[in-house]
């Protein structure tokens, strides 16, 4: 395909790092992106006589989508399994329209760590449940995805089932499993080690490295020399990822430049990018469960381990009134002194909602930029002294796409606590009715069953295995009796 002279600049400057290319066509919109363990090669390869003639002869979509590349950019990555795992966040956001043309929706995975189980798992499933456990995802191609984390099993050991042996698995002798049947590590110690994985899958590398070396010294000073040689292999093995080629030129990850971070602080006059924007929803059932999300986007990613959820106090169906709860929460007390300041607060819903977060706000005298999200034609409003602006971007803007992805996280994250408060308040008030059994016994069956209805479909031997005899026999004794009323 020919070439511009800008073009042919670029291709030029392309270097041989791992990392993140994207496509744009002759106006500049995004159409495409991939990643490539060296990026010189891979991008350089769109733009050979030979590529197209494949592509046209077993890739008809590829075919169509190589001749519109009229521009292209990238971005490095430290490692390629960086990169998988900030596909899954950046695909949800802009959504390139060659992506997900050939993008095959059967391989989309979700990572699954059970981490509050009694024998903690790491597995993959396609798709998750709010059974208290933690997903990863979703990812585009799970092959890579499981090659990935082969490597990082390597780095954080974790089990893939539960094994009933009391002997430790050959997984264990080779270094991929912790060895719990026979007390090899501590739960705490294991829960501990997949914590290090889960923020890492959350993008967390440099922060893991620092406190592995943190904790290896530590040991280390205490003359626990095995704790502390098993830190400093687990580091090396770590820097070592960046050394491993885990993706194959072929395969592609979804992933884009992010350019809405810049648009925001332009569009709404902000003196710096905003790095880290909260967003908040409110969540219930015609006004019974009020529940409110805060979720926390830093660097335009989603910053899991600092969203926060919010049991409503104020009762009834009002909107407004539980906005400006959770608000004020928020920005009182140890809240307002522990919780980063943010410098953007989305809030899901028109100018309504606005006008009850900014009163708060105002009567606190806290400057923060504010803004909302209406669904309706996705109307960005600001408020502004007293009256609004209401902006529309359309739906191809990258502003919009990525606010449209905060409200829609903060949306999802509400969603599931509210389910969360409404299964357990039924649950409490049917397993309450069963003389002798108190809130430990209930919480005990809730965690290992996942669910009222879990309890209710489980034999008798599994029951009794987890309460005993006598409790057991309550429990499905009662269940058994209700249905059979």
């Amino acid at each position: 395909m020919s070439k511009s002279v800008e073009l042919e600049k670029k291709l030029e400057k392309l270097p041989t790092s791992p990392g993140v290319y994207f496509h744009k066509d002759k106006k500049g919109k995004l159409i495409y992106v991939g990643k490539a363990a060296n990026l010189r090669s891979r991008v350089r390869q769109y733009f050979q006589k030979s590529t197209l003639t494949q592509a046209q002869a077993s890739m008809p979509k590829t075919a169509v989508h190589i001749p519109e590349i009229a521009d292209i950019d990238w971005i490095l990555t430290d490692t390629e399994i960086d990169a998988l795992f900030l596909e899954a966040e950046l695909i949800k956001r802009y959504k390139p329209k060659y992506n997900l043309a050939l993008r095959d929706d059967k391989s989309d995975i979700f990572v699954r760590i059970d981490i509050k189980s009694d024998h903690p798992t790491v597995t993959y499933t396609h798709r998750p449940l709010d059974d208290g456990a933690e997903y990863f995802g979703p990812y585009l191609n799970g092959y890579m995805v499981k090659k990935a984390l082969n490597h990082l099993r390597r780095v954080f050991p974790y089990d893939t089932k539960v094994s009933y042996s009391k002997k430790v698995s050959l997984d264990f002798h080779i270094a991929l499993s912790p060895g719990l049947e026979e007390g090899k590590t501590s739960l705490q110690d294991y829960r501990s080690n997949l914590r290090k994985l889960m923020s890492y899958l959350r993008g967390n590398r440099t922060k893991i490295i620092k406190e592995i070396e943190s904790d290896m010294k530590k040991a280390a000073q205490e003359q626990d020399f095995e704790k502390a040689t098993t830190l400093r292999n687990q580091l090396f093995a770590l820097k070592a990822l960046s050394k491993q080629v885990v993706f194959g030129d072929k395969e592609f990850i979804d992933i884009s430049k992010d350019q809405a971070l810049s648009g925001l602080q332009e569009l709404l006059g902000l003196s710096g990018v905003p790095m880290r924007i909260e967003g908040y929803d409110i969540s219930h059932m015609q006004g019974t469960n009020n529940v409110a999300s805060m979720v926390v986007f830093t660097n335009g990613i989603p910053d899991k381990a600092e969203y926060r959820k919010f049991k409503m106090r104020l009762k009834g169906n009002d909107d407004f009134g539980h906005m400006r709860e959770v608000i004020y929460r928020r920005f009182s007390g140890r809240n307002l002194e522990n919780w980063a300041k943010p410098d953007l607060l989305l809030i899901d819903g028109g100018k309504g909602q606005v006008s009850s977060a900014k009163t708060v706000l105002d009567e606190k005298n806290i400057k923060i930029p504010l803004i909302g999200l209406a669904k309706r034609f996705e109307t960005i409003i600001i408020p502004n002294e007293n009256d609004f602006i209401e902006i529309q971007l359309g739906l191809d803007s990258n502003i919009t796409k990525f606010l449209q992805r905060i409200r829609d996280e903060s949306h999802r994250f509400a969603i599931s606590y509210h389910s969360t408060i409404k299964t357990k308040s039924q649950t409490k008030s049917i397993i309450e009715d069963i003389s002798g059994i108190g809130p430990g016994t209930r919480k005990k069956l809730i965690r290992h069953f996942g669910s009222l209805r879990g309890v209710k479909q489980a034999p008798k031997s599994e029951i009794v295995k987890l309460l005993g005899e006598k409790k057991g026999g309550i429990i499905y004794g009662y269940f058994k009796g209700a249905s059979n009323e």
